[in-house]
């Protein structure tokens, strides 16, 4: 088998020559070529990066293409770690740390289906993008059904590859944009929906603006005149009581039995969100 032309130190965007494969064994094992372009990848300067040195997770149990994806990856800015069994790639995937996770299907220990069920009931918002020598319709389908976000197919091109897990963290980074999250409560500041432990709580406009206030707050101790300001418009006016009010309205609606809304009130000064300590 032909080694890797090129060295980890190589600099970002020069090219990956291409790594012919034929290897018999499973359906994941049988790649004929890995075609990367002779051109770099991405310019430096046209390059958009929402979230920096993005960690990803590749789970792929041949050698060989664990060394030639992790390289280009990691020439492309990427910080990657691997694992080359099921049983590693799903408790690597569920200690978290990862961004993006590069998925194979056919592993030894436990399979990537499985493994994409663990990721979605553990850790949804992580996406995971399927590269597997699988390419039925059938299996496509069963992938993407499983939770995959992506579904690429070998053989396969590098770029390609990078540019789709580029694709899904933009669309991550742009979904946390538009949330706001703390304690078990999450907002979504498009549609304008509240949700506490998974349940809906509707809220008035006035509600939904102080609770985003606290929220980007979270932790801060505020007081009714910054409230008061930033919610309302108004100066300061000893003489109202609207913060104190709208506030017992939120916690009303966000508590639960057992489980009061997480504001607490610091004498003599404001409101914080955040934990009891």
């Amino acid at each position: 088998m032909r080694k890797l032309i090129g060295n980890t130190g190589r600099k970002r965007g020069e090219a990956i020559e291409a790594y012919p494969w034929h290897m018999p064994g499973n359906a994941d094992s049988e790649l004929e070529q890995v075609t990367t372009p002779s051109a770099p990848l991405e310019s430096d300067g046209a390059r958009e990066d929402p979230v920096g040195s993005a960690r990803v997770l590749l789970i792929e149990d041949e050698p060989g293409i664990v060394d030639f994806v992790q390289r280009g990856l990691e020439a492309e800015g990427f910080v990657v770690a691997s694992a080359v069994d099921g049983i590693e790639g799903e408790r690597l995937a569920l200690k978290g740390g990862f961004d993006a996770i590069v998925l194979d299907l056919m592993l030894p220990g436990r399979s990537g289906l499985e493994i994409l069920g663990s990721v979605r009931r553990n850790t949804p918002s992580v996406p995971v993008i399927v590269l597997t020598a699988r390419a039925e319709i059938e299996d496509r389908v069963a992938g993407l059904d499983a939770g995959a976000v992506d579904y690429l197919v070998k053989p396969f091109s590098l770029a390609e590859l990078v540019a789709r897990v580029r694709a899904q963290l933009r669309v991550v980074a742009q979904a946390s944009a538009s949330t706001l999250h703390s304690e078990d409560i999450e907002v979504d500041l498009l549609t304008r929906r509240v949700r506490r432990g998974g349940q809906a709580v509707a809220l008035s406009t006035t509600e939904f603006e102080l609770l985003v206030y606290l929220l980007r707050h979270h932790g801060q101790v505020v007081s009714r005149e910054q409230i008061l300001g930033s919610v309302w418009g108004y100066e300061h006016d000893p003489a109202t009581n609207v913060v104190d009010v709208y506030v017992g309205y939120l916690r009303r609606k966000l508590g639960r039995p057992g489980d009061p809304a997480p504001i607490f009130t610091v004498r003599a000064v404001g409101y914080r969100l955040g934990s009891a300590n």
